[in-house]
């Protein structure tokens, strides 16, 4: 139905939307918005078809719909819908708006009669020639794995794939390309603004685990902590975590920046801190080694690289990072003996001893 005919058909039952209202007066309309209140015939109604105003009430009302749906909020949030009046949207989307979702740019643009077309692609790709699509099913697969070839395991970690984008989309497709990258993200996050978001915390999530991950309740509180420090923030997950210890000790770590929650424990996290808790039961020992003071500081280097992921950007022609190839096969042969213990120094002298007694008998 055009814009002219909607308005004709909903003017009986009156319109009140977005700084439009419509409705009847004696025997014609009253045609309001922010910028005009003029009472018109029914035929001078159609007339008024062409005004931002009604085609932006047109676009919400007739093809998008979905009062209270998570689709709408989202399309709604992406051209500040719940900020911005009509002109100023209409403004910005003639050149298209741009919101980032994770590592992605949202752009939503001014097509003819109000309507909206949408582009999703890599953040680091605007402006970019790249591949296009259309079939929102496409991005499943062209997301499983990152830049190197990687299986990607956790869908919000930043290590989203470039060289791709999402053309001439409908709202709906809009909507589920982007929950095809990043799974029930737009959902959860209609639920916290709604103030539905369930929280599942630690305590309830790790006392559900069974087999051999049963295991992760005994993870110590501290260890806790130390295990959202290491998965849970801005480097390794895109999600702002919402879940503690439980729903009265919150955990002493950065939630993160992202727009949309974690609501539970992951699977990975899970599956992280059944290894957490068997490093947690081992006592700690003294061991001895000798090392340089540079040599010290390039191990700590070595860690902080690895727990990063900066080891690809380190080149070998950088020897003056601790974290370099050479440097640190340098170390490896000057430093480990023939069985890899740091320094000669064996990880259990216990064992070490015992084979020396057995050399020495035979």
């Amino acid at each position: 139905m055009s814009v002219a005919d909607a308005l004709v058909d909903a003017a009986d039952d009156g319109i009140d939307f977005d700084g439009l209202t419509v409705e009847p007066y004696r025997d014609a309309y009253r045609f309001q918005t922010p910028d005009e209140d003029a009472v018109v015939t029914l035929e001078e109604l159609r007339e008024h078809a062409d005004s931002p105003y009604a085609t932006n009430w047109h676009y919400w009302e007739r093809d998008v719909g979905g009062h209270d749906t998570a689709r709408r909020a989202f399309l709604r949030w992406l051209e500040g819908g719940d900020g911005l009046s009509v002109p100023e949207r209409y403004d910005a989307l003639e050149g298209g708006h741009t919101r980032h979702w994770g590592e992605l740019a949202v752009t939503a643009v001014l097509g003819r009669d109000g309507q909206r077309r949408y582009e999703v692609r890599h953040e680091d790709d605007v402006g970019e020639d790249v591949d296009a699509y259309t079939d929102p099913l496409e991005a499943r697969e062209l997301v499983k794995h990152d830049d190197d070839g990687r299986y990607r395991p956790l869908s919000t970690a930043p290590s989203l794939p470039h060289g791709w984008a999402f053309v001439d989309l409908d709202g709906g497709d809009l909507v589920e390309t982007v929950e095809y990258v990043y799974p029930a993200t737009v959902a959860n996050w209609h639920r916290e603004r709604a103030g539905d978001l369930d929280v599942d915390h630690w305590e309830d999530a790790a006392g559900r685990q069974t087999g051999i991950y049963g295991v992760v309740s005994e993870l110590p509180d501290e260890a806790l902590e130390w295990a959202a420090e290491a998965c849970c923030v801005d480097s390794q997950c895109l999600k702002r975590r919402e879940w503690d210890r439980n729903g009265d000790e919150e955990l002493d770590v950065p939630r993160g920046d992202g727009e949309f929650p974690c609501r539970e424990p992951c699977s990975l996290l899970v599956a992280a801190a059944r290894k957490f808790t068997t490093l947690e039961r081992e006592e700690t020992r003294e061991y001895t080694f000798e090392l340089t003071p540079e040599e010290k500081e390039q191990v700590e280097d070595i860690v902080d690289a690895v727990a990063d992921g900066r080891t690809d950007e380190i080149r070998e022609a950088d020897v003056y990072e601790g974290a370099n190839r050479y440097r640190a096969r340098f170390l490896r042969a000057k430093r480990m003996d023939d069985h890899g213990n740091l320094s000669g120094t064996p990880t259990y002298p216990e064992d070490h001893d015992e084979d020396e007694a057995d050399d020495d008998h035979h």
